[in-house]
């Protein structure tokens, strides 16, 4: 996983984490563990009643034993999203 992050330094990504948060920003780094370093980043959190809300975080490390996934977001479609009107359950925390 640690080679195919190195395609996303310093593009916009999102990660999913294990309890269910998402993480917007920009890949600066990760180390061996996947632990990644975010910039201008903020958290997504999703409602079924009040639509998207943005909690801005800045610089942000997250350790990678709490990471479910990392994707790269495709800017131009992401500045047309209306987060306020989208609807939905926060996602769920991963059992095992």
């Amino acid at each position: 996983m640690a080679s195919g992050l190195e395609n996303y330094i310093n593009q916009t990504v999102s990660v999913i984490t294990a309890d269910g948060r998402n993480f917007i920003g920009t890949l600066k780094g990760f180390d061996q563990t996947i632990n990644i370093i975010l910039d201008e980043s903020h958290e997504r959190v999703f409602s079924s009643s009040t639509g998207v809300a943005q909690v801005v975080l800045g610089l942000h490390i997250i350790r990678g034993d709490n990471i479910a996934i990392v994707g790269q977001i495709d800017e131009s479609i992401d500045s047309r999203l209306d987060l306020g009107n989208i609807r939905a359950e926060p996602l769920g925390s991963i059992v095992h």
